[in-house]
């Protein structure tokens, strides 16, 4: 362990120059104590470190020397794969790693390549999760990720929506999506998804398999994407959309919003088109299109248009009396005797 962290300290100084102690400590995530040990090691060893007093001082290497102890281990040279998502490295727990071979490949290249590498780091940054939510916790993610790698079986105890199951599974790959991670595992003879953070406790044994032949898991995971939004949308809505309202449909429904304008009807004198939109179920569509208010108006199916005229009225009963005095002082809210409005929550389950 400490011959990998001299070897990225050595690194460090090739690749960046004269570097204060604290700024050594740092990166190496140790203590200011332990880096001047590890200087005097690699003197030691015959590396001519040379140390700068002053205000402007720091560490740094001979004029000229570079070393070419730059081979990659196995593990280093997956973790460049991850290298334009350090949060997902991270995650998987090759941040160290992953950090060692990019110090190391940059050591390794010419300077006219390894300073191009290092503009491109410098200007582009990939943040996977999506916006206005944290990344999802998961603490048992590196667990998965070396069985996945291993080819392990799994004892697992998932929390489905209808309940908490035990299982046993064959790894098979992990996919990031929107910020989320997703294990694609064999259980049973069937190949299924399983949301990462939903395992409530995983146990690799000692137990190996065959992954299936012929595998793909970049295309399994197209084909179970596009299943999953076919099964999503259970049917069409009818809407009529004023122009404000066509500016909002892509932002609030992606890429069916985007296509669905994409097939409106000519705008009418006012601007207002006609637009077919995909929905999922009544009360998520009721949820989903009085997001845009009194901008949209449903036309049909006839069912969905009295659902959202249903709960218009429940709402305007709500709220027709006025502000409610007192609230948050022992005063009753409003009236909640009677059926609620339609409930918001998504139908999508994975």
């Amino acid at each position: 362990m400490r011959a990998d962290r001299l070897l990225s300290l050595l690194l460090l100084l090739q690749n960046r120059g004269r570097m204060t102690a604290p700024e050594l400590a740092e990166e190496l995530e140790v203590s200011i104590r332990t880096v001047y040990r590890d200087i005097e090691a690699l003197g030691a060893s015959g590396v001519p470190v040379c140390a700068d007093r002053g205000p402007a001082g720091g560490y740094r290497l001979l004029e000229g020397y570079r070393t070419r102890l730059t081979g990659l281990t196995d593990a280093e040279a997956g973790s460049l794969f991850l290298a334009g998502v350090p949060g997902p490295a991270r995650d998987l727990g090759l941040g160290a790693v992953l950090a060692t071979a990019q110090l190391k490949l940059r050591a390794a290249l010419p300077s006219g390549p390894a300073d191009h590498a290092l503009r491109i780091q410098e200007r582009f940054h990939l943040d996977a999760p999506g916006w206005f939510r944290d990344a999802e916790p998961v603490p048992r993610l590196a667990a998965v990720a070396q069985a996945v790698w291993e080819q392990r079986v799994l004892r697992t105890h998932y929390r489905r929506w209808s309940g908490e199951v035990h299982r046993e599974l064959q790894p098979l790959g992990l996919v990031l999506k929107g910020g989320i991670w997703y294990l694609v595992a064999r259980a049973a003879g069937t190949v299924r998804t399983y949301r990462v953070s939903r395992f409530l406790a995983v146990d690799a044994t000692a137990e190996s398999f065959e992954r299936p032949a012929g595998f793909d898991l970049g295309d399994y995971w197209t084909r179970s994407s596009r299943r999953l939004e076919d099964a999503r949308y259970q049917g069409t809505a009818l809407l009529r959309l004023s122009p404000r309202a066509q500016r909002l449909l892509p932002a609030q429904f992606g890429a069916v919003g985007a296509r669905a304008l994409e097939q409106a009807g000519p705008p009418d004198r006012d601007g207002w088109v006609r637009v077919e939109l995909p929905v999922e179920t009544e009360a998520v569509a009721v949820c989903d299109l009085l997001r845009l208010g009194a901008e949209a108006e449903v036309l049909g199916p006839p069912e969905l248009r009295e659902a959202v005229a249903r709960t218009v009225a429940e709402l305007a009963r709500r709220y027709g009396g006025g502000p409610v005095s007192g609230v948050g002082e022992g005063a009753p809210g409003p009236d909640r005797g009677d059926r609620p409005a339609q409930g918001c929550s998504s139908s999508v389950r994975l």
